[in-house]
């Protein structure tokens, strides 16, 4: 996938223009590209436009005006664009309620080591890489970037409605399993072909 550029952004006040109706966009972008496994645990798969409304927003937000920091961000989210033959996603671990958040993420320990996150087309299952830097012996966090690299027997199975695709989570203290609707099997395929 092609990295992002300055010249893929708007200016501030073009972007404040267009906000709602590109808002609008990403919103039922992302409702095609995000998948529940389980009740605690979602993943939002990303490509090109997905990253770029995120960086449009940290520009607004941050007041961002100098292209040096405007780089800097192109540079934290091009980081994130899936390379060649492969897909990527953020794992979020849903937790709303303060007092039993700690609880939660203690169970989650070492849910990004391992082969527990996994992918399931046809008969064969790949498993996430963890981007490094979210967890460390005592502590883990809610936010994670898991990467997924099919192999090409597995992308012909994403192509046929026929075959079942899951993503599963096997860890001590979480199992789930979620299959993968057809309308975000085509959104992997042309992230795959890009």
């Amino acid at each position: 996938m092609n990295q992002l550029t300055q010249a893929d952004l708007l200016p501030s006040d073009e972007y404040e223009r267009q906000r709602e109706a590109y808002r609008q966009t990403i919103i039922n972008l992302k409702r095609r590209r995000r998948i529940s496994i389980g009740e605690k645990i979602t993943m939002v798969f990303e490509n090109r436009e997905t990253l770029r409304f995120q960086i449009q927003e940290m520009i607004r937000v941050e007041r961002i005006v100098d292209p040096k920091k405007v780089q800097d961000e192109l540079d934290v989210y091009n980081a994130l664009l899936p390379a060649s033959g492969e897909l990527s996603a953020t794992l979020l671990i849903e937790l709303t309620e303060a007092e039993t958040m700690k609880q939660w993420l203690d169970l989650f320990m070492g849910l990004d080591h391992g082969q527990k996150l996994g992918l399931r087309a046809g008969g064969e299952i790949v498993y996430g890489a963890f981007e490094g830097g979210h967890s460390h012996d005592t502590k883990i966090s809610a936010v994670h970037f898991v990467r997924f690299r099919p192999t090409l027997s597995m992308v012909t199975a994403l192509a046929d409605p026929a075959v079942r695709v899951a993503l599963s989570v096997r860890h001590a203290g979480y199992e789930a399993d979620t299959e993968v609707p057809w309308a975000m099997r085509q959104e992997w395929l042309s992230d795959l072909q890009a």
